[in-house]
């Protein structure tokens, strides 16, 4: 490795991540180092010294290395030592040590069935690994999750004390506990499976593009295409937040790197803070649903359907479309009516130059999406991605690694895949305890019951419980939790697999930028110097589509690519006439039409047009009696007034400015 710049380093978004003395730093690269490498080897069956690892065993060796890390990461107070106390490192060499016993014992737990019937070691190291993953998952999630995750791991000792709907069969606490650290069901469970096979891989990837200067090339390229257009600075904070989202699978993360330099630059071309933050915010949280990479969940919910992560991407495409379009739609409609214009020459990059600085890297992306799709290799495509990322590292010069740069790149990667694993082991805990209890087959019956049959209702029922979970819980722990409560009774009544969970997916995602919490937004706002609520609400109005679409796309599968292809295109169309039309009512201005006044009849037409963008964007049916068709014809009626209105107003300002001149 020889001496070269390297990117901006990522800005860290959590309060207590702690800066590391040499040793602390050494330990977390080795042990990152290790996992990754344990990783390889056990997806890629290398078979090392004819060495074969039960997949249960791996997946404790996996979570023992990334628990004892989340103890050297992550302070256990807001305010605390600087370096790792050494109660901390006690910690991480328990739960290296727990999960290890764990990992050694596995083959005889398998055959004796100790999840039912432990013996008395397992049962004290149970209660031991069960107290240091709530402290992992408060450190890492903080306390709401932890608070959650508490209570529904002990659920099963008191199930059968509450009433019906949520009662279920109760265990002891000395057998209730070594089911969650053994049983497949639970803690190493489905979360963990999905982690050890499909997530270590592409967090890996994300960081290493990252910091290649990957994510530079795709900013640099979204000046080229964008930037020099009315409200240029603000659309290409769509194009690189969404990239960059979609690599780092976090919202405030994202926020806090790209935002540094969008929102300054919005604000400078003549965009409100408010709006610059809020548009930032909503960048940042459609990058999270945008494929190929995605965030982690939708590596889990390739694990929780049994199927290939690349049909997960493909089915999120539309919706994510639909959400950016209208996105872009908003902010261009904003700029038209204000007068805004793009970014000067001299800070918009050409397309040559930035295809010249970057296209190798469009070989990296070729071959990711290349193996996925026509190879099928979910769980080995990002390590030959990764792979090339870093022999491309070594020609480009401008970002080669120093040792240095790469040991921050290690230490980047193993505190994001910490903190992810603590999540993920700590949400187990409650996927475990509906699995012990038999809870999630009658909560199924009842919600139901409780919508009276009405599918709409039920979904109106899990828009709201996935809202108000997203408000305390990662997105990840949200979708897991109501995967296994929710998605079963929407399931059930009828509606399609796999946009019944990119449902529960998109409203999971909706708190943040959502007051009160609005985590997205309220970071933007900080950035921004501004009022935090009021980002909130102008982020709610521009990330409106995601408020509705999950809605159109669960009642017609068309739209995630479930149905033939003139069914999905003509879907697709008309969804994004629709989309075009809701943002311009939204904004009060019809991008290439003209825009509508302040009076009642502006405020009139605004309205008319909301209404004929839903009836084109409605997939029909749902007890309405009319069809998709029916609905679009009856959208196309109601917009003519509001394009005669918009485009007689554009024509009477286009005269008073000729009066004036």
């Amino acid at each position: 490795m020889t001496q070269g710049r390297a990117p901006t380093p990522l800005v860290e978004d959590a309060g207590n991540r702690r800066e590391f003395g040499a040793l602390a730093r050494t330990t977390v690269i080795v042990g990152t180092l290790a996992a990754i490498a344990i990783s390889i080897h056990q997806l890629f069956n290398l078979q090392l010294f004819g060495l074969v690892v039960l997949e249960g065993r791996y997946l404790y060796i996996l979570g023992g290395i990334f628990l004892a890390l989340t103890f050297l990461c992550f302070r256990g107070t807001a305010r605390g030592h600087r370096g790792v106390p050494w109660w901390d490192a006690l910690l991480a060499l328990v739960a290296a040590i727990g999960c290890g016993y764990f990992a050694w014992t596995a083959d005889i737990s398998l055959e004796l069935g100790w999840e039912y019937a432990p013996p008395e070691v397992a049962q004290w190291v149970s209660v031991l690994m069960w107290l240091l993953i709530l402290e992992a998952t408060r450190r890492a999630g903080g306390t709401t999750i932890f608070v959650i995750v508490l209570v529904f791991s002990l659920y099963p000792t008191f199930a059968d004390k509450l009433p019906g709907p949520i009662s279920g069969f109760a265990q002891p606490f000395w057998d209730a506990i070594p089911y969650h650290m053994i049983s497949s069901e639970s803690s190493f469970g489905i979360p963990m499976r999905a982690f050890g096979n499909l997530v270590i891989g592409f967090i890996l990837f994300g960081a290493v593009l990252q910091r290649t200067g990957g994510g530079q090339f795709f900013n640099d390229l979204a000046l080229a295409l964008v930037g020099k257009y009315r409200g240029g600075a603000a659309k290409v904070a769509i194009f690189a937040s969404g990239f960059m989202g979609s690599m780092s699978g976090s919202v405030i993360s994202n926020v806090l790197t790209t935002g540094s330099v969008s929102i300054p630059a919005m604000k400078r071309t003549g965009f409100s803070a408010r709006y610059a933050a809020a548009t930032e915010a909503c960048a940042s949280t459609g990058g999270v649903l945008m494929p190929p990479i995605m965030g982690a969940t939708a590596f889990v919910m390739a694990s929780f359907l049994s199927r290939p992560y690349i049909e997960i991407a493909l089915a999120a495409a539309i919706p994510s479309l639909l959400y950016y379009f209208g996105l872009f739609a908003q902010i261009d409609a904003y700029a038209a009516r204000r007068g805004l214009k793009g970014l000067e020459p001299h800070e918009v990059p050409s397309l040559r130059g930035a295809m010249r600085e970057g296209w190798i890297y469009l070989f990296v992306f070729a071959l990711l999406i290349f193996m996925m799709v026509a190879l099928r290799q979910d769980t080995l495509a990002p390590f030959y991605a990764t792979g090339l990322l870093l022999v491309i590292n070594q020609l480009v010069k401008k970002y080669r690694f120093t040792w240095r740069t790469a040991g921050d790149l290690v230490v980047a990667v193993g505190r994001a895949l910490a903190e992810l694993v603590a999540v993920l082991i700590g949400v187990g805990l409650i996927v475990g305890a509906f699995s012990a209890t038999g809870l999630a087959g009658t909560l199924v019956n009842d919600l139901i019951f409780l919508a009276g049959g009405s599918t709409v209702m039920l979904l109106i029922m899990g828009a709201i419980t996935a809202f108000i979970f997203g408000m305390g819980m990662t997105v990840t722990a949200c979708y897991i939790f109501l995967a296994v409560v929710l998605a079963p009774a929407l399931v059930q009544a009828g509606l399609n697999t796999l946009a019944v969970h990119l449902f529960i997916l998109y409203w999971g995602m909706v708190s943040y930028i959502t007051p009160p919490v609005a985590l997205g937004a309220f970071a933007a706002a900080t950035m921004a110097n501004t009022g935090a609520l009021k980002v909130g609400l102008e982020a709610m109005r521009l990330g409106g589509v995601i408020y509705i679409a999950p809605f159109f796309f669960v009642l017609n599968p068309a739209l995630v690519g479930e149905a033939g292809t003139a069914e999905v295109m003509a879907a697709l169309v008309t969804a994004l006439i629709g989309v075009w039309f809701i943002s311009a009512a939204l904004q009060g201005h019809l991008s290439f039409i003209g825009g509508f006044d302040d009076r009642l009849a502006g405020w009139l037409m605004r309205g008319v047009l909301l209404a004929a963008g839903l009836c084109f964007a409605y997939p029909g049916g749902g007890g309405t009696g009319l069809s998709h068709w029916a609905f679009s014809a009856i959208g196309l009626v109601l917009a003519v007034p509001s394009f005669l209105y918009a485009r007689r107003f554009a024509q009477r300002e286009a005269a008073a400015l000729t009066d004036n001149l």
